[in-house]
């Protein structure tokens, strides 16, 4: 019997999950700048995948920078933390990058060595752990989740591109491997000079992002009538988010339905400019949980013109609310969305593309309905469990490679007994 490849991939998630649940505990270090209650991407990812792995029986031990004076380390089964000092980040106020610690992990993973070592952001702090593990000989994976160098542009520091990415090559290639969102990504860093690339997606949380979240109160709150449509925009309010282009879109929109009004959900240093040029806006600050998917759900179209994503989870998550999401084609909506059938994609070497297919968009009436079903009918098909196992399954990989780590190797063998079947 030939399978389709719905069918396939469904087939190998459910391996992946089945091999995942049979592995034993590992003991995993995980090193990061950013971690809840921070409001980003990169955050929020990672505490799901923390989430699996608990859930699994792993055993983690999180090493970030203190986020505040009230910030105190958390310890739960299978979990615990270790804060260290953090300095806030140029433009990024709210947000801390750790200092070096090279001693602090050198005493630590000797006295409690982790089987691996995951870091996932490139800062100080990361570059400390990466230091430290490998002078003990631990093996370490690392993740590419944030293009540091193209933000560069965006804050009056071009000059500082190159020597980021030439940075960023160097402390990746130190690694064991990189993990990243996209195969697009994976093959723009490896004709980087990046080595050792290996692509893990993103999950979704599809009971959270859900179009039965729409709440009539709120949209009535906006001053919307009846079915007219919602533009919304969920993301930090600043220039690197490319957010000119958005307000562009929107405008030319707003000449079609003057009634239209758009949604900022998230902060950031552009909410005064903004506020100053973009007409029908509602500012609603920066949402989580099941306040952030209500605001999702009861939007109707999605704009995200952001051209500086390793991925862009919101994108995932608008279509998992409902949402006719118009994006470029790149990172997570240039892996999922087929432009007309459940979004639409701009091309991004065309300046008037974004703006013109926002336009589109309107014309659409009825169709716009499917679009959305579609979008929603894409997620279910993206688990948070079996990207968790793949996930697992790369780090069972990274022990094999070592074979210092001989006390895990009765979980390997396991693992590959299951694998062979």
């Amino acid at each position: 019997m030939k399978l389709t490849n719905t069918q396939s991939m469904t087939c190998v998630d459910n391996h992946l999950e089945n091999n995942a649940l049979l592995v034993e505990p590992l003991n995993i270090s995980i090193v990061t700048e950013t971690y809840p209650p921070e409001v980003n991407g990169v955050a929020s990812t990672l505490a799901r995948f923390i989430r699996g792995l608990r859930d699994l029986g792993h055993q983690i031990t999180l090493i970030r920078p203190r986020q505040g004076r009230g910030d105190s380390p958390v310890t739960q089964a299978h979990f615990q933390e270790i804060l260290t000092q953090g300095i806030p980040i140029p433009g990024y106020s709210s947000l801390k990058i750790g200092l070096p610690r090279r001693g602090m992990f050198l005493q630590e993973w000797s006295v409690n060595r982790p089987d691996l070592v995951h870091i996932v952001t490139e800062g100080p702090l990361g570059w400390s752990a990466l230091e430290a593990a490998k002078k003990l000989g631990i093996p370490i994976c690392s993740d590419f989740r944030t293009n540091f160098d193209a933000y560069s542009s965006h804050y009056g520091l071009s000059w500082l591109k190159s020597p980021i990415q030439k940075y960023m090559k160097y402390f990746h290639n130190r690694t064991n491997f990189t993990m990243v969102p996209t195969q697009g990504l994976k093959n723009q860093l490896h004709n980087a000079g990046f080595e050792r690339l290996r692509v893990l997606a993103r999950g979704i949380d599809t009971d959270l992002f859900n179009p039965s979240k729409r709440s009539k109160a709120l949209r009535e709150s906006w001053g919307v009538k009846g079915d007219e449509e919602v533009v919304v925009y969920v993301g930090r309010l600043a220039s690197e988010k490319n957010l000119l282009v958005t307000v562009s879109a929107f405008k030319a929109m707003l000449a079609v339905k003057p009634n239209l009004k758009i949604v900022w959900v998230g902060d950031g240093p552009q909410k005064s400019f903004l506020e100053l040029t973009c007409p029908n806006s509602i500012f609603a600050g920066i949402q989580s949980g099941e306040s952030l998917a209500q605001y999702y759900a009861s939007g109707d179209i999605f704009l995200f013109s952001s051209l500086s994503e390793t991925f862009g989870n919101v994108t995932l998550e608008a279509m998992a609310s409902g949402l006719a999401v118009l994006a470029y084609d790149y990172a997570a909506a240039g892996q999922v969305i087929q432009s007309g059938v459940n979004g639409m994609l701009a091309d991004c070497n065309q300046p008037n593309s974004f703006v013109n297919q926002s336009l589109e968009l309107l014309k659409k009436g009825p169709e716009l309905d499917a679009l959305r079903k579609n979008a929603r009918q894409t997620t279910l098909n993206i688990s948070w469990e079996s990207v968790t196992a793949n996930l697992i399954q790369n780090y069972i990989e990274l022990l094999h490679s070592h074979p210092l780590q001989e006390k895990k190797m009765n979980a390997l063998a396991l693992s590959e007994a299951c694998i062979k079947q």
